[in-house]
């Protein structure tokens, strides 16, 4: 059984379902419990992990009544009364294991728009650097039918491909992916690895499971979300959540789906960005800074000479170096106005200028494509 993607991983995400999490308005703790030992047993040998937690809404909708909601407001209403519940139960279980958790909650347009999804990155990977496990949800209580992702697979797959995770866990009432339906089907065949993702594995996931009890989704919208991942070369494994030990059982050999990209998580990105960055401006810079580019460097201020253009955070820039040749294009983390203020700045004296710390770098290198 494949389990090397999850124990070489740097960076996890792990997706909980409410069936796991809630069982009416009481949380599962002592399943929480467990989940928080295995995060800690993995965070114990260097790795990264985050949380995308389901819950919210089958722990509040009994202060609404007993039925599970059905309108929007009715679910906004529900997920503002269960999520301080869900993290009061994420905080006890951490806490036994010596772990902080930090509540993250995402709108649809956080992944969508270039600012705010730079901005919740950083505002993740700086949680991961202190230490913590963040515990990522929708914001139910915000969102509409318009803008909202609709079930936390696909969220999760989001957060995966917005921190460049290695390895995507989506916990399920199913140990992994079957040529259809084992409940409905005796000679169903269970599908260890999968190298690719085609349009027959949609059909073998069938539809989402939109009459469960709680939650929402089923098999199909993890295969939509493992497809999201693969996309930025993060591997997916599928597979039963009901363990005591759900993340150690996987690498202990536990019936799974593994969905294996050809890429890394990098290389995805790079291809991604070299296909997606139409420049609004221009950076120029001096030879220090083209040498450290080369090098596989960060653009830091310093190096800038001056700035072209008119844009803001998180547009795409092509990097000239002063004989007007093109070294590189990137995202930047500053706009226009900011970035030309501290032009050939060292980075310690950035704040200074600006009243705030900003980011080490005017363009970091995983956001960056050099030109060839």
């Amino acid at each position: 059984m494949t389990t090397m993607p999850l124990k070489s991983a740097s960076r996890i995400v792990v997706k909980i379902g409410s069936a796991l999490v809630a069982s009416g308005m009481t949380a599962q703790q002592d399943w929480l419990d467990a989940l928080a030992r295995d995060v800690a047993a993995l965070r114990a040998r260097g790795q990264e992990v985050l949380i995308v937690s389901s819950g919210a809404i089958a722990l509040g909708r009994g202060f609404l009544g007993a039925e599970k909601p059905r309108k929007l407001a009715d679910k906004q209403a529900a997920a503002a009364f269960g999520q301080p519940l869900l993290m009061a139960a994420m905080a006890q279980a951490f806490r036994a294991v010596d772990l902080h958790v930090a509540q993250s909650l995402l709108t649809l347009e956080d992944t969508e728009n270039r600012r705010r999804w730079l901005n919740a990155r950083a505002t993740l990977d700086v949680l991961l650097e202190a230490g913590a496990v963040p515990i990522v949800n929708e914001n139910d209580t915000i969102a509409t039918d318009e803008i909202r992702y609709g079930d936390n697979d696909r969220l999760a797959a989001r957060v995966a491909q917005m921190v460049s995770a290695d390895v995507l866990v989506l916990l399920s009432d199913i140990d992994g992916l079957y040529t259809a339906d084992p409940r409905k089907n005796p000679n169903a065949t269970h599908i260890p690895v999968l190298r690719e993702i085609t349009e027959d594995h949609d059909e073998m996931a069938g539809d989402p499971n939109a009459d469960a009890g709680v939650g929402s989704g089923g098999m199909a919208t993890k295969i939509a979300a493992a497809r999201i991942a693969w996309q930025a070369g993060c591997a997916t494994v599928i597979t039963l959540g009901k363990r005591d030990r759900p993340l150690m059982s996987i690498e202990e050999g536990a019936k799974a789906t593994w969905l294996l990209p050809p890429l890394t998580p990098a290389t995805a990105r790079k291809i991604w960005l070299q296909g997606h960055l139409t420049p609004e401006g221009t950076f120029w810079i001096d030879a220090g800074a083209v040498k450290a580019l080369e090098r596989g460097a960060s653009l830091l201020p310093v190096g800038l000479k001056r700035v072209e253009g008119h844009f803001d955070r998180g547009a795409a820039v092509a990097i000239k170096g002063m004989d007007g040749h093109v070294i590189a294009k990137g995202v930047t983390a500053y706009a226009s106005g900011d970035a030309a203020r501290i032009a050939g700045m060292q980075s310690e004296d950035v704040e200074a200028e600006l009243g705030h710390s900003g980011r080490p770098a005017l363009i970091h290198r995983d956001d960056m494509v050099q030109e060839t």
